[in-house]
């Protein structure tokens, strides 16, 4: 389990109809995107939804985590809306485990220093949506602190390890306005910073462009009025490395406080990786390899081929392990133990630690049936993967690797991998995959 997904939402109390009676209205494309979040959500059904809200507790140097078993809020008080109200159970489990995480490396963050344990408005906005859609969920709620954006990015990375250290469902809001300084005529004036702020970060947000939310000037954001910088950076933090698909859902400004949509989702998993993902994080956290689960596809359960899985890292290489022939009963289980292999028994690196697994991306490789050649001229290294053999010392090598431009490229690494000489004669043998990632 992961965190499945992430949305940037804002939180104008008036946009729950009790509280804006009727001025609602006048943000429609915020509301539609509110509800597309909250069927994404419920079509994910998470464990646990994390909330980072600017109007929840914040000290200057510390991100405090909010403790206790449930916690209750609603929109009375200055929003004359008592009746919308929520009460929700925290995911106490996850919360130590965020804090046990930042505290071993002294990161300040933890569950000390509870003023109020109401739920906050930039909290109960996402929920009113979510809710209508999802209930079964627990809630972790964090504030922000005053330290830097870098700091709180890196919070955003001891959030995700936490997720995955204890097997979370998970989706990640990061609650907050854009700009308060849109219009003269607005509660907080202009500010010629505030469009250009909204500009800029609808622009890194709907792009996925993470690294660019760090480049923001301090001066420039407090010129800017803005409320949501360091929710987003936190968001980046536990999104970093994910394979996600950015998407602008809606952007408007109407009242002078600019109010921007993400959605943050994971690309439709492929069986093949999805199966090498689980396997290895199964083996690492239990020491046991899994049963091939149900539900796959009727050709990985009936055909039997060779398969190479491999590991990135920060688009480095971290393990890659295969065969070249089905030695399993099946492809399902053939990826079972490879990605297993890959993981902890490459020779190149050291074993995968707990730790990494929310780091890593994976490609599933199914070989087709090799054939032989006489000749280096049928090899196309894009299209054709090469085996090397010399008696009993076989090398191979996959097709288009970066890196890799020529036949005699190719060759010469296979020959390397597998022991044998540039001037010893050697059998040829070609084949192509099938690439899953």
């Amino acid at each position: 389990m992961a965190i499945e997904a992430g949305y940037m939402v804002p939180h104008p109390p008036l946009i729950i109809p009790e509280v804006g009676r009727g001025e609602e209205k006048r943000i429609g494309a915020t509301i539609g995107a509110y509800q597309k979040i909250a069927d994404e959500i419920a079509q994910i059904k998470p464990e646990t939804v994390i909330l980072i809200s600017p109007h929840s507790i914040m000290y200057r140097d510390y991100f405090h985590i909010s403790p206790g078993v449930r916690a209750y809020g609603d929109m009375g008080g200055g929003f004359g809306a008592p009746q919308v109200s929520r009460e929700v159970v925290y995911d106490q489990e996850l919360a130590r485990e965020i804090e046990r995480l930042a505290s071993l490396e002294g990161f300040p963050a933890g569950t000390k220093g509870e003023r109020d344990p109401r739920l906050d408005h930039g909290t109960m906005v996402p929920l009113y949506f979510v809710s209508q859609e999802w209930q079964n969920y627990m809630l972790v709620r964090i504030g922000l602190s005053g330290l830097s954006l870098k700091v709180h990015f890196m919070l955003g990375r001891y959030i995700r390890q936490a997720v995955d250290k204890i097997g979370r469902r998970a989706v990640l809001i990061a609650s907050g306005d854009l700009s308060h300084r849109l219009r003269k005529e607005g509660p907080y004036g202009f500010c010629e910073e505030g469009p250009e702020y909204d500009q800029k970060i609808m622009e890194v947000m709907g792009s996925g462009t993470f690294e660019r939310l760090l480049e923001f000037d301090e001066d420039f954001l407090e010129r800017a009025g803005e409320c949501g910088h360091r929710s987003f950076a936190i968001l980046a933090g536990a999104l970093e490395g994910l394979d996600i698909v950015p998407e602008k859902l809606s952007y408007e400004g109407p009242f002078g406080v600019g109010y921007g949509v993400c959605s943050f989702c994971g690309r439709a998993k492929d069986p093949y990786v999805a199966l090498a993902r689980k396997s290895l994080e199964t083996y690492i956290r239990t020491g046991e390899a899994m049963e091939v689960p149900e539900g796959l596809p009727e050709e990985m359960l009936k055909n039997r081929a060779g398969t190479f899985v491999s590991l990135k890292e920060g688009g480095r290489l971290r393990g890659c392990i295969g065969t070249i022939q089905g030695v399993q009963t099946c492809i399902a289980r053939e990826i079972i133990e490879n990605a297993i292999s890959a993981g902890v028994h490459d020779p190149r690196f050291p074993p995968v630690m707990e730790e990494e697994l929310g780091n890593l991306t994976y490609s599933v490789d199914v070989l087709e049936e090799p054939e032989e050649i006489d000749s280096p001229k049928f090899l196309d290294v894009k299209r054709y993967g090469v085996i090397v053999s010399k008696g009993f010392r076989r090398g191979l090598l996959l097709p288009n690797l970066e890196g890799v431009d020529t036949v005699e490229e190719q060759i010469a690494i296979a020959r390397q991998k597998a022991g044998i000489r540039e001037d010893e004669e050697v059998k040829l043998e070609r084949f192509e995959v099938v690439r899953h990632k």
